[in-house]
């Protein structure tokens, strides 16, 4: 589904993606992990269509899409999630999810609009909150949600644009464990509608979720496999998961 090679970009003179080769399989979840600085975020931020690569290409679904503005990323099938929340904050949760089915259903809300179709719009977002656990909260202001609230409707923006690829960037970061097992629950339950590439620095959450995980260090993938060959991998170790995960 998404085929990455010699992935390059830097910073002045830091590389912070350094030739980065990366494949992923249409429906698996696909970890990413490494220490800080390895290049995960700037990684999502280049397929997502944040940043562009200084060299290298990015192609989903047999596209090309190196160059392409983040919008017409979304528009392909490509939806990302956030390390920090990025939500309205002073809109309804309700309202900030209609907002995203709206976008991609191409349509506008306005006063000549068939009010049949905005309740479609709203119906469609209060079944995405009821999914991700936050039906109860429809109709607060987003900014009144706490963070792990805030991360669930995060993704439920991600959902409404009904994505085929998913970019999680740390989706667990900041929570307790609570929160973490819920995210947890969730992502297995969106397992399977769409790829997820998932960026995270949870192992427990990585080892229960991924298909295949990833291993960057210096802006390289160090190593590629299953979870049960990550943790077997001598070199993975030494650079990143230590000894306590080897077993």
């Amino acid at each position: 589904m998404l085929r990455i090679a010699g992935l390059v970009k830097r910073y002045g003179g830091i590389t912070a993606t350094n030739g980065l080769d990366l494949a992923l399989r249409a429906g698996e979840v696909h970890a990413v992990i490494g220490p800080n600085g390895a290049g995960k975020s700037t990684l999502i931020h280049q397929v997502s269509g944040t940043l562009l690569p200084d060299a290298g290409s990015i192609s989903f679904e047999g596209r090309d899409i190196t160059h392409l503005p983040m919008h017409e990323r979304v528009a392909a099938g490509i939806a990302r999630s956030f390390q920090v929340t990025n939500v309205f904050q002073r809109l309804s949760v309700v309202d900030n999810v209609a907002l995203a089915v709206q976008a991609r259903s191409g349509s506008s809300f306005g006063f000549w609009r068939p009010a049949i179709t905005e309740a479609a719009i709203f119906d469609e977002a209060r079944r995405l909150l009821e999914r991700v656990g936050l039906a109860a909260r429809a109709d607060d202001a987003a900014a009144t949600l706490p963070h792990g609230e805030q991360r669930r409707l995060e993704l439920a923006l991600a959902l409404a644009t009904r994505a085929r690829l998913l970019l999680l960037d740390e989706p667990m970061a900041a929570m307790d464990l609570r929160e973490s097992a819920a995210i947890v629950a969730l992502l297995r339950d969106i397992r399977g509608e769409s790829t997820l590439l998932l960026v995270e620095h949870d192992m427990d959450a990585v080892f229960q979720l991924a298909d295949r995980i990833s291993v960057l260090v210096d802006g390289r993938v160090l190593a590629t496999g299953s979870p049960e060959e990550i943790r077997a991998n001598a070199d993975v170790r030494r650079a990143y998961l230590g000894d306590t995960l080897a077993a």
